[in-house]
């Protein structure tokens, strides 16, 4: 323990502060650092000479090995790989995951409910006793009390238990796979660690078998971009593992180990084949010159070829082009945006784009500067046009913002219509479509009854 006397130390140095001169020039707060300097270091001097703990501190920080430590960083490698094989032996394989359903199935309590069978907390721990050292972390009180729900002789399902000990060990066995791949060790993957796992995955998933092997690295770099999209919005180059395993995204990936998928899940998920092949084809026909990448006027024939100049000028000035034209991956980001208008990240994409002046919010100004390329776009198609005060108003209604001149990215999320408002502002197809919602709706409903 120290004896350093605090006291005597601060009365000291209070009195050598009290001798400097009361003006607060810059000369004064000189004195006054130097003279807190010399008595900090008296104290931890003190200190350290008279605590004997100061001697055992244990290293916790341990500098990465640089590219030029070949033994080194071959060591950590290899160490980490030793360890994960561990971890891997750890997890309960099939045999044992087969063995523990026989185990709750003999043990099941009485009476089941319906064809499902039920467990108590005592039978619980008699499958604990006898399912071995790798069941133990899941037979938890804590474990059973979160899968209790409304059962009167307080049982829970063996079938939700026996899911909920597949999922965790599904979880742990993708981290480990995952880790893999994460060269430096800290927890992330950049995109070259996702896109080799994602190519090394491709020959366990059968839905995945026609590909040609000339599109893998196309394939890859569209499932790749989804992850980086949602999940790295700042643009630092990697994404966390932990974000990985939290997301639906690799449950999404995995499905295609399904060999009967439904052909409605594979054109919903962006990982099958059709939806890969769908976004490529699209690329490819957008690419008139066929020189491999997009101009602004082959990209205004996306969709149904109504996004306004401005935004797609917009486009053409925020995101990372090539001598004026745009690439696979930026397509990627592109159509991510536009395809989840609702979500977070692709409202954070396009409200970029939109604040023409990088405010952090749109203004009058912002509103009237996109809807006036609606207008254009209205008179070539020989519409009527409609008043941008009546449409500034509805935005603002329909978001309500807390500053009622600026709407923020905040306002956009917290309101629940920041893809309608994004919508009527770039694309005339959707600001026809709002325009004319209450006629739309009527025709739908009429066309429902006569089914």
């Amino acid at each position: 323990m120290s004896t350093f006397d605090w006291k005597k130390s601060l009365k000291s140095f209070n009195e050598e502060k009290a001798k400097v001169s009361s003006p607060r020039d810059a000369d004064c707060r000189d004195d006054e650092n130097a003279l807190f300097k010399e008595y900090y270091t008296k104290l931890m001097k003190n200190d350290q000479q008279t605590c004997p703990t100061y001697k055992h501190i244990p290293k916790f920080y341990y500098k990465l090995p640089s590219d030029e430590e070949f033994i080194l960083l071959k060591l950590r490698e290899e160490s980490r790989a030793v360890f994960l094989q561990r971890r891997s032996r750890e997890l309960l394989d099939n045999d044992e995951l087969q063995g523990l359903w026989l185990l709750l199935d003999k043990h099941h309590t009485a009476p089941s409910v319906g064809e499902e069978q039920m467990i108590n907390y005592e039978d619980f721990l008699k499958v604990a006793s006898e399912a071995g050292a790798k069941c133990r972390p899941f037979f938890t009180a804590s474990v059973f009390a979160k899968l209790l729900q409304t059962d009167p002789y307080g049982r829970i399902s063996i079938m939700q238990f026996f899911n909920y000990v597949m999922r965790k060990v599904w979880l742990q066995q993708t981290r480990i796979g995952l880790s893999l791949y994460d060269v430096a060790g800290l927890g992330f993957l950049k995109e070259s660690d996702l896109e080799n796992y994602i190519l090394e995955l491709i020959p366990t998933l059968p839905q995945l078998d026609g590909l040609e092997k000339s599109f893998y690295s196309f394939y890859v770099c569209t499932a790749v971009r989804k992850f980086f999209f949602f999940l790295d919005p700042l643009r630092t180059g990697k994404v966390k593992i932990q974000d990985i395993l939290a997301c639906s995204f690799l449950d999404d990936l995995l499905e295609l180990r399904d060999e009967d998928l439904p052909k409605d899940l594979q054109e919903s998920n962006w990982f099958s084949a059709p939806s890969a092949l769908r976004v490529y084809g699209q690329y490819l026909n957008l690419d008139k010159d066929h020189n491999g990448m997009l101009s602004k006027e082959e990209l205004a024939r996306y969709g149904t070829g109504t996004l306004t100049e401005a935004f797609l000028d917009r486009v053409f000035q925020e995101c990372l082009t090539y001598d004026g034209e745009m690439d696979y991956k930026t397509y990627l980001d592109f159509v991510l945006a536009l395809e989840n208008r609702k979500e977070p990240q692709a409202l954070q994409h396009l409200f970029r784009l939109l604040d023409v002046q990088n405010k952090g919010f749109l203004n009058i100004f912002d509103l009237n500067f996109f809807f006036r390329a609606i207008q254009e776009q209205m008179k070539l198609h020989g519409q009527d046009p409609v008043s941008f005060d009546d449409v500034k108003n509805e935005i603002f209604d329909m978001v309500k913002p807390d500053d009622p001149l600026c709407i923020t990215l905040q306002d956009l999320l917290r309101c629940g219509q920041g893809d309608v408002v994004v919508s009527i502002l770039i694309d005339l197809n959707s600001f026809w479509s709002y325009e004319n919602r209450e006629v739309l709706v009527a025709e739908t409903m009429e066309e429902a009854s006569e089914v």
